[in-house]
């Protein structure tokens, strides 16, 4: 139930997000049943990718009171029922829980919008043909680790919603445990560690990142960033 639509240029290997309340659906059937057959492999991809909506959304400048209940709430039910779902495709109740996650997440983000993680994302799955939701999820630790400088306390909140005890936690020690917990529900649920790992290549970084500084997503990511920066983001997910 978003206004937000993907769609890629074969020809030049680029995908480009398209924004407009026009495209917003009317009706959307979340139904943990027709899910039961997924794939551990795509569970896993799209949990993460609902993952990155909620914590992308929730860091945005465009975050609000209500978009924060719905991205809080969506990690919360992510943390606590996508292993599982994973782990037993026919756990319904662990199905049902991850459908109200990512429809929460959706709403948080088609309302604040998204960040650099799916900026740079979209380009890895339009120059190489990759899987979005593990694009995202190996991307995802490297941007926040990168946000933390300007949204430290927002991460710390990631963490509580995350599971992590943050009691006596400053600020940056709040944002690395979310990034800790990222990386420990990725690997539990077998993301692959790095972008190596999904056959990118280093001497692409520079064309996947000045396309990345043009996607739309990336205009309400929490700190700015140059062509420099987001190859360096890129460099270190490898």
């Amino acid at each position: 139930m978003t206004r937000f639509c993907i769609i890629t240029d074969e020809e030049r290997h680029v995908k480009m997000a398209i924004v407009d309340r026009n495209v917003t659906p009317l009706l959307s059937v979340n139904d943990p049943q027709l899910m039961v057959a997924m794939p551990k492999g795509l569970t896993a991809a799209t949990g993460m990718d609902a993952l990155t909506h909620a914590i992308e959304a929730y860091v945005s400048t465009a975050a609000n009171p209500i978009t924060d209940a719905c991205a809080i709430k969506a990690m919360e039910l992510i943390s606590q029922n996508l292993r599982q779902a994973v782990s037993d495709g026919k756990d319904l109740t662990a199905r049902e829980n991850m459908a109200y996650a990512q429809f929460l997440a959706g709403m948080a983000f088609n309302n604040a919008s998204l960040g650099f993680v799916h900026a740079m994302a979209h380009q890895l799955g339009g120059f190489y043909d990759l899987p979005h939701g593990v694009c995202n999820a190996v991307l995802l630790p490297h941007v926040q680790t990168f946000n933390a400088h300007v949204c430290a306390a927002r991460l710390t909140d990631v963490a509580h919603a995350l599971g992590a005890d943050v009691r006596g936690l400053s600020p940056e020690e709040g944002a690395q445990a979310a990034i800790a917990a990222i990386r420990t529900l990725a690997k539990d649920v077998e993301i692959p560690a790095g972008l190596r790992d999904l056959g990118a290549k280093l001497d692409d970084i520079p064309i996947l990142a000045t396309n990345a500084l043009k996607d739309a997503c990336g205009f309400t990511n929490p700190r700015k960033a140059d062509q420099g920066q987001i190859e360096e983001i890129f460099r270190n997910a490898f």
